[in-house]
């Protein structure tokens, strides 16, 4: 009864939520309905008390660049997690991201550092899909 009350109401990660994660067991968590919210660039970019200069408004992603006092950066937005995966699966591996849903913010490590907190992102050193990034490991597995 719970999983269907859940699933019915607004962000209960039902059918038209966009992908958002489902509790399919006792075992697995339920997100926290904050952390599933859709953000737009600029709400994005207020909560660092910037706002957007936009770069790109289309259809599946928008960009905007910014400058504060942490330095430059650009929020990106998608219409999906799965826009927003295959967009990060393109960008150049040395590049550090700071990710949340459906949203990605490029820059520097040092500006990126200074946004986690008020942005409550996960920053992603190396592999986007993990959120420990891990060192890489010589070849030969030594």
């Amino acid at each position: 009864m719970v999983g269907l009350v859940a699933a019915c109401s607004p962000g209960g990660g039902g059918a038209g939520t966009g992908g958002a994660p489902v509790a399919g067991g006792a075992d697995q968590p339920i997100p926290d309905p904050t952390e599933l919210r859709v953000f737009s660039v600029e709400e994005l970019s207020a909560k660092v008390g910037c706002k957007p200069r936009i770069q790109v408004d289309a259809e599946d992603i928008r960009t905007g660049y910014c400058k504060t006092e942490h330095g430059e950066f650009f929020v990106n937005t998608f219409v999906s997690e799965k826009d927003k995966d295959v967009w990060m699966d393109r960008a150049p591996e040395y590049n550090p991201h700071l990710v949340g849903y459906r949203w990605t913010v490029l820059s520097k490590l040092e500006v990126l550092r200074a946004l986690k907190g008020p942005l409550n992102g996960d920053l992603h050193l190396n592999d986007h899909r993990t959120k420990s990034p891990q060192p890489s490991r010589p070849a030969g597995g030594y």
